[in-house]
């Protein structure tokens, strides 16, 4: 797997002069070697590693940290420079004084200003499952800054998600009884999926298999040793833009959420990403990217679920390099 199981890491050289004369300011060294910088009036964490064609990463969740996209795709930088950040809210970036201020429209507002903030003309965007969203959405919003764009895992629609969430059900259901007839009575008793005693008893379900397809490769995902849980995930993000009964039922600002019939405008060349037994972003709803977005080029990775780019990373490298040269 090339160096996915270590990372080089690496400070922003020369970011101080790029800072000069901007409305962005640099604050603390990050725990892990990179910058805390001030968009849009709160500090986010930011991390650059190698050199050569900039390509920003949007990690999944909502409410991930970068750590996952920088451990399955760190080796990128011996031929790219790399950009990988936390959201506002995620990670060692700040949190919101309310839930009310995470917003979709808020991650790709953020996600131009850093690449101003970076003096970038343009950058490839690359997104992971949630992280396709903020994609998509930048790409419709800020096409003149857009080199190419890169869909792992991807979802088009609050229709698409609610299928996520249905298969995501559907298997634990099926596959772990015992634990869902628990699930099931608490539903009955009315807890909703952000209810921590709902949370508790959800929660215990082993649902790896749904995002990994060849359980060999379990160690090829897991998560830097140096992340601290509570950096991992905010699960205020998750219900905030998915809804507080997320795990079940699309609500928040997914819900009305629909690229479906702008897709076509992305003029940036588009690379699509899936795995073949992915059960969150399910290939039913995957190949239908190919009607929505037929200028794109369309690759279904044959043993990889939820991560392609980690379960299949020799196969990914040869496709992501050819298309880094269009």
């Amino acid at each position: 797997m090339n160096n996915l199981t270590f990372l080089l890491r690496s400070t922003l050289l020369g970011l101080a002069s790029f800072l000069l004369g901007s409305n962005v300011s640099l604050a603390q060294m990050g725990e892990n070697g990179g910058h805390k910088m001030l968009i849009n009036g709160d500090s986010l964490y930011v991390e650059v590693m190698g050199k050569g064609d900039p390509i920003v990463f949007i990690p999944g969740g909502p409410g991930n940290s970068h750590d996952y996209m920088q451990l399955y795709m760190g080796d990128l930088a011996d031929k790219y420079q790399l950009i990988f950040f936390d959201a506002f809210g995620r990670g060692y970036s700040a949190r919101a004084k309310s839930p009310s201020e995470y917003s979709i429209q808020r991650d790709i507002d953020d996600l131009e200003a850093l690449r101003e903030a970076l003096h970038l003309d343009k950058w490839t965007v690359f997104g992971h499952s949630y992280g396709t969203v903020v994609a998509q959405g930048y790409a419709l919003a800020h096409p003149d800054h857009l080199k190419r764009l890169v869909i792992a895992a991807g979802f088009h629609s609050g229709e698409m998600w609610q299928a996520n969430c249905d298969s995501y059900n559907h298997l634990c259901q099926t596959q772990f009884p015992e634990k869902w007839a628990k699930v099931d009575s608490l539903r009955h008793e009315g807890y909703v999926s952000s209810d921590s005693v709902f949370m508790d008893v959800y929660g215990s379900i082993p649902t790896g298999f749904m995002y990994i397809h060849d359980m060999h490769n379990r160690k090829k995902l897991e998560r830097k040793p140096d992340m601290a849980p509570d950096h991992m995930m905010n699960t205020d993000v998750y219900y905030t833009l998915i809804g507080r009964d997320a795990d079940f039922f699309v609500g928040g600002q997914m819900i009305d959420l629909d690229y479906r019939k702008r897709l076509k405008e992305v003029k940036a060349p588009t690379l699509l990403l899936f795995g073949r037994y992915d059960f969150v972003a399910i290939p039913e709803y995957a190949i239908q990217y190919k009607k929505y977005m037929p200028q794109a080029e369309f690759v279904m990775f044959e043993n990889s679920g939820h991560n392609p780019m980690a379960e299949e990373h020799d196969k990914f490298r040869k496709v992501f390099d050819a298309f880094m040269k269009k």
